[in-house]
């Protein structure tokens, strides 16, 4: 015997009503559990932007920075730069399992 097309809304509606029938009993609780779950989770939040705020204020200002790949202010700038790694070819490169080609 063919159900027919359950998708879309029909499908929606289905789901509910066969977990209110089942489930109906234990809905409290989810409930509960939930509006707990959500408390602990405000409150971490919470204290995580405190304890950012309070880390900000002992560290002091900050001082600005230089754009990214510019060497620093207080950097020697005649340091030994490392070498340029050279590209790989497909024969070099490792496979899936971490084994080389050649």
């Amino acid at each position: 015997m063919p159900i027919g097309n359950l998708g879309g809304w029909t499908g929606f509606i289905l789901i509910v009503i066969i977990l209110l029938l089942f489930a109906a009993p234990k809905l409290p609780a989810l409930a509960k559990n939930l509006g707990q779950s959500m408390r602990i989770f405000k409150s971490e939040m919470k204290q995580m932007k405190d304890d950012d705020a309070s880390r900000e204020q002992a560290a002091g200002p900050v001082p600005p920075t230089a754009a990214p790949g510019a060497p620093a202010a207080d950097a020697p700038t005649d340091a030994p730069q490392p070498p340029a790694a050279e590209p790989r070819t497909d024969d070099e490169r490792p496979d899936a399992g971490g084994h080389h080609l050649r």
